[in-house]
């Protein structure tokens, strides 16, 4: 059989997503900037998608960019907040965000920033004590993530809140929400950020559309230029494929149990652990943390050894963000919450969806169990 546990690096897309597809593609082609009734009825279909992911954000009544992705909405987020400011300000990231996060730090510099890292804690969150010493007021953007891609650590957004708002009022948030969407509660307009970021393709949507989500007010210049689309942030024809089958997506992912990943995830360490008992895990405890994200040390095989072992049974998980995997022999991420890096190399990460299976947890526990108990006969001592 398959097991795919791989959900964190893309999803494969929903029965409601395919059927829209076929649908929009035989006749709902139409670019929705245009004037006649069927472009019209696009629009309209659209604007029903900002209301759809704005109220599952909690975010109703603030402004949604529909993007490519969550990378662009993270660009677009910092270096656009960045880029409207009159004059130079900090930039506080913490140490395990995302390439789509990291990735801004050379460009701010250019721009004459500062960029700081705000360290992390053992359990994959954000040093609140630290973040409480390096803001100052000239700190203009916070950024973190709400769901930790490799570890599913969840960062206290309101505790956070909390301190910006004590020592630095003025400085934004941002959150990068691509893990969290849906999988985690989000409470927008409450908590008090200024922007969130979010992907479809992690939610059983298509790949290349994602949105940003702003608080009303909060100045974003753009990074693109072109027919003024988006409210002038995001110029370009619109994906009305992506973005339809996104609203699709979250309709469908919101009348799923919420409870039934988590006790998956639950089941799948409780096995691995069973018949692996050196097996430990990274990141928050299994019962707490994002219930679709488990990372599992199996010292001493090493990472790749054993995800080409599961593969050649058909399970599929990952070594780490599937976006700088074949760029890092050691997880960042895990570097920064410093695990020892001989244990960091023997790590990866099961990550589930709301298709996931039963019967795929325990095979994948039962072939996990059977190559380590194979392998660590031939490792190094």
């Amino acid at each position: 059989m398959t097991a795919y546990l791989d959900n964190s690096a893309t999803t494969r897309p929903g029965p409601e997503v395919k059927a829209l597809a076929n649908e929009l593609l035989e006749s709902g082609w139409y670019n929705p900037s245009a004037l006649y009734k069927p472009a019209m009825d696009i629009q309209k279909r659209m604007e029903r998608t900002r209301e759809i992911c704005l109220k599952a954000a909690g975010a109703e009544g603030c402004r949604i960019i529909f993007t490519s992705g969550g990378t662009e909405s993270d660009n677009l987020a910092i270096l656009g907040a960045m880029k409207a400011r009159r004059k130079p300000g900090e930039v506080l990231m913490s140490s395990v965000e995302h390439p789509a996060v990291f990735a801004c730090s050379e460009e701010l510099v250019r721009m004459g920033h500062q960029v700081r890292e705000i360290p992390a804690r053992k359990d994959g969150t954000a040093d609140l004590e630290a973040l409480e010493r390096m803001v100052k007021a000239d700190t203009a953007l916070i950024a973190v993530m709400q769901v930790n891609n490799e570890t599913g650590a969840v960062e206290p957004l309101e505790e956070i809140a909390g301190i910006r708002n004590r020592k630095c009022p003025d400085a934004a948030i941002h959150v990068d929400g691509v893990q969290g969407f849906l999988r985690v509660p989000i409470r927008f307009r409450h908590t008090g950020i200024q922007s969130y970021a979010l992907s479809a393709h992690k939610i059983h949507g298509l790949k290349g559309t994602g949105a940003l989500i702003l608080q009303p007010g909060y100045a974003v210049k753009s990074l693109l230029f072109g027919g003024g689309q988006e409210g002038n942030l995001r110029s370009g024809t619109e994906n009305t494929l992506g973005i339809l089958a996104m609203g699709a997506a979250t309709e469908a992912w919101q009348t799923a149990d919420s409870t039934r990943i988590r006790k998956l995830k639950v089941r799948l360490w409780e096995s691995l652990k069973k018949q692996i008992p050196e097996a430990s895990v990274n990141g928050p405890d299994p019962e707490n943390g994002a219930p679709h994200i488990l990372n599992v040390a199996f010292e001493p095989v090493r990472s790749q050894t054993m995800l080409f072992a599961l593969e050649g049974d058909g399970i599929y998980v990952s070594a780490g963000s599937a976006c700088a995997s074949r760029k890092q022999k050691i997880s960042p991420v895990l570097k920064a919450m410093q695990i020892d890096p001989a244990r960091a190399d023997c790590s990866l990460r099961f990550s589930l969806s709301r298709e996931t299976s039963e019967e795929e947890i325990d095979y994948a526990a039962e072939r996990a169990a059977f190559h380590y108990h194979q392998l660590k006969k031939y490792t190094r001592r």
